[in-house]
């Protein structure tokens, strides 16, 4: 009876879990949808889609039958995560105009692939017990996932040198706490390490990032609105030494003339 229940609120956490997780891959759309209009990525960082993609093809390698059965919440969430974030990188690479740049993601992306590859097969055919695979899987889970929550302190390192949260998308912050939380809960209905420790260690990555986000989103306020007066300004300056320069339209003085 008590079995049944716990697997019950196990289910229902994680439901929550891979709605959330949802939310998580899917909120840097407005991000995205920045990117496409400037026609540019800007100073918008690569890192947080490349650890995210490289996470959620190790957890659906963690998810199969044959590696860690019944996990079947663990596995869809995933294989959802692994097809938004190839078109989140594809998109970076179209607007990245950094041809260096572009060559790095493509190159880590490629790695990324054989890693993956290579792991799945040697899981498989080297390991035959679900408990083994598990455990190694499990293992090298811990560190990607971990690894896709660390993935944003480069960007917080940028926040504290220009306290500015402008490049720190606030929903990829808020998605990931409420993610970490959610799947921490789910790992202890029963007890499920390998999901634990980096969820749990992402909830605090996740809290410092909304802490650092309180901290400096005035100031990004004032740093917008300090450059948009500038532009302002510069705009009205070289209107200015136009007209002082005689620049004008010949087809607007030619009718007053006399």
């Amino acid at each position: 009876m008590v079995s049944h229940l716990v697997n019950t609120i196990r289910n229902v956490v994680g439901i929550t879990g891979n709605v959330i997780a949802l939310f998580l891959f899917l909120s840097p759309v407005p991000t995205f949808i920045r990117i496409w209009k400037k026609g540019s990525v800007e100073q918008f960082s690569p890192v947080p889609y490349l650890a995210t993609l490289i996470n959620c093809i190790v957890w659906v390698i963690y998810g199969l039958p044959m590696v860690h059965p019944n996990s079947i919440l663990v596995i869809t969430i995933n294989a959802a995560g692994t097809a938004i974030e190839v078109v989140f990188l594809t998109l970076f690479l179209i607007f990245c105009h950094d041809k260096k740049k572009r060559l790095k993601v493509l190159l880590i992306i490629m790695v990324e692939l054989i890693f993956m590859a290579a792991l799945a097969t040697l899981i498989l055919t080297v390991l035959h017990t679900t408990q083994r695979r598990s455990i190694i899987v499990g293992i090298i889970a811990i560190l990607f996932n971990v690894m896709m929550y660390a993935a944003p302190l480069s960007v917080m390192k940028l926040v504290i040198t220009t306290k500015s949260v402008e490049y720190m998308p606030f929903f990829l912050s808020l998605a990931s706490f409420a993610n970490g939380v959610a799947w921490t809960t789910y790992a202890f209905l029963p007890f499920d390490p390998f999901i634990a420790v980096p969820n749990g260690v992402g909830t605090i990555f996740s809290l410092a990032q909304l802490l650092l986000y309180a901290t400096y989103y005035k100031s990004t306020k004032r740093i917008i609105a300090a450059r948009k007066e500038a532009k302002m300004e510069m705009h009205l300056s070289l209107s200015e030494v136009t007209v002082a320069n005689g620049d004008v339209d010949p087809k607007k003085t030619a009718g007053a003339t006399p």
